[in-house]
This record gives C-alpha cells, structure tokens and sequence, in this order.
C-alpha cells in the first residue's frame, strides 16, 4: 500500500498559503509528522483524509487519485481530527454504534469488536457513563476507538495524544505500534517524545513545505556532535541565549542546566558534550541558527 502526495498546494485567500508544493510518498508503517503551528501538518492530514481539497496537486492512493474519487480511501480511512466532537448524552456503547453504523460497520461481531477497542483505550469501565461525564483524555480515548472501528489500512491520528497522561500515552503507543504492521498510520503530534517512539519514518514541516523525511535516527545524525549541556548562573543565562539555540532548560540549587545546540566547531568552555535526540534534531532543522 502506498499513498503518492504530489505537489499539494492549498491557499486559503489574502496570501496565506497552507500548503506549499508538498509532494512525499508514505508507505505502510507509521509515519510522524512534526512542525511548528502552522507548519500545514493538519492542512495536509484532511486532504489526505478528503475532508478538504486541494487548491492543486494530487494524493494517489496504489495509483488511484483520491481528490477526484475520494470513496477509494473513506472506506478503509480511520481519522482523528484535533477537533474531534462528542455526543454528551450518548454513552460509550450508543456513541460507538452511532459512528459504525455511519461508516457501515455492523454484523453479529460489532459488540464485540466495540468491547475489544474500548478495553484497548482503557474505557470498559465507564461505556456506560454519558460521554459528556468524561474528562478531556477520556474524550481523547473515545476519539481513538472510533478511528480504529472499521479496522482501517489507513489511520491519520492529529494531535492523538492531547489529555492524555502519560500512562495513557504508552497504551496509545503499543496500540498503534501493534497496528502499524499492515497499515499505513499518519501521527501529528507537538510531543516529540512519542513521535521518536514510535514511528518508523519522521516527517518534518515548516511553512507548508516538507524540510525533512527520513528514519528517526537518521534525522538525530543531523546533530550529532552539536548538542552540549552546562552549567550557567541566572545572570550568564541570558547573554547565553543570544548566542545558541537552547533546546532545554533545568533548575537546580543555584544553577541553571542547560543543554543547547552549537553549530559551529566552537562551543562554550565548561560545557559536556550530550547525545542528541529527535527534539535537538527537530529544533535545529526549524530554527535558525548561531
């Protein structure tokens, strides 16, 4: 399975400009998608998820284009909008039937199929509360149920993970993980920490263009040797920050931690140097540089 994105553009008039040129090829497993507010990533999931159209360009979905037959994908989609509403006064059970009875899902195993997502989000105990009793990560977690009901090939999860604790978070990560064999999952999330998690290729953005898309670790080797920690006082730490990107600030007794990104052969005296992870890589790849 393969989804062919090619040169979307997406304008929303007075110049804004959602999408830029973007052409990328997703395979099957998960792919992450990371960028600054604004970045296009939402933008792109909903044409993909034929919620919006394109100004121009092409999705193709094993060759067929889904802007002109948007069914070839609707019915083995699965999506998660950041938006996603609720029906307060239906409980688990009504609101899950509602929205497969929407998708056409139904037969003699739907309830048990139902009772299956709703143990795998960790909700079995509160189906038959109205949904408008539960917190936001509850909602959060019935969001997740309803985009795995038609046992989809192709999962768009925006913002997955907001609300949830983090608990919660491992349990979404081994869900999709388990899934990610045999489908094609799209996960946009401002916690870089579950992107380098769990997705087999990363996909960076900014302005509506893709900067970046490789694995996890070959991202990271961008900034290898360029990632440093020291230790400064509160007066240092602000001419510190005119000269570096700093990706981390930690306090301690008298002392302020800081772990930075130099790019340039030089780096500050008295400063270790540290492993890099995907959140150094993602800053130095967005932001501009000293």
């Amino acid at each position: 399975m393969q989804l062919e994105i090619k040169t979307l553009t997406k304008e929303f008039g007075k110049g804004k400009v959602g999408l830029s040129d973007f052409t990328m090829t997703i395979e099957k497993g998960v792919l992450g998608l990371l960028g600054p507010n604004g970045a296009g990533k939402s933008t792109l999931m909903k044409i993909i998820a034929t919620i919006s159209k394109p100004t121009h360009g092409n999705v193709f979905l094993n060759g067929e284009d889904i802007i002109k037959n948007p069914n070839v994908i609707r019915k083995i989609l699965g999506y998660l909008p950041q938006d996603f509403g609720v029906y307060p006064n239906l409980n688990a059970y009504e609101f899950l039937e509602y929205i497969a009875a929407m998708k056409g899902v139904g037969g003699s195993g739907l309830r048990k199929r139902i009772d299956i997502l709703l143990e795998g989000v960790n909700l079995i105990e509160n189906a038959k509360r109205p949904i408008g009793t539960y917190s936001g990560g509850m909602k959060q977690r019935i969001g997740i149920a309803q985009a795995l009901l038609n046992d989809p090939k192709i999962l768009i999860f925006d913002e997955p993970t907001v609300g949830l604790d983090p608990e919660e978070r491992v349990r979404f990560r081994q869900l999709i993980s388990e899934m990610a064999g045999d489908a094609i999952v799209i996960l946009s999330s401002h916690i870089v920490s579950d992107i380098e998690t769990v997705a087999d290729e990363v996909a960076i953005m900014k302005n509506g263009s893709l900067i970046e898309k490789n694995t996890g670790p070959a991202i990271i080797s961008k900034v290898e040797n360029k990632i440093f920690e020291i230790a400064l006082s509160p007066n240092e730490l602000e001419k510190f920050k005119a000269k570096y990107l700093i990706v981390d600030i930690t306090r301690l007794s008298d002392k302020t931690m800081v772990r930075y990104i130099s790019n340039s052969e030089g780096f500050e005296q008295g400063s270790k140097p540290v492993n890099a992870n995907l959140e150094d890589a993602y800053l130095f790849l967005t932001k501009n540089q000293h």
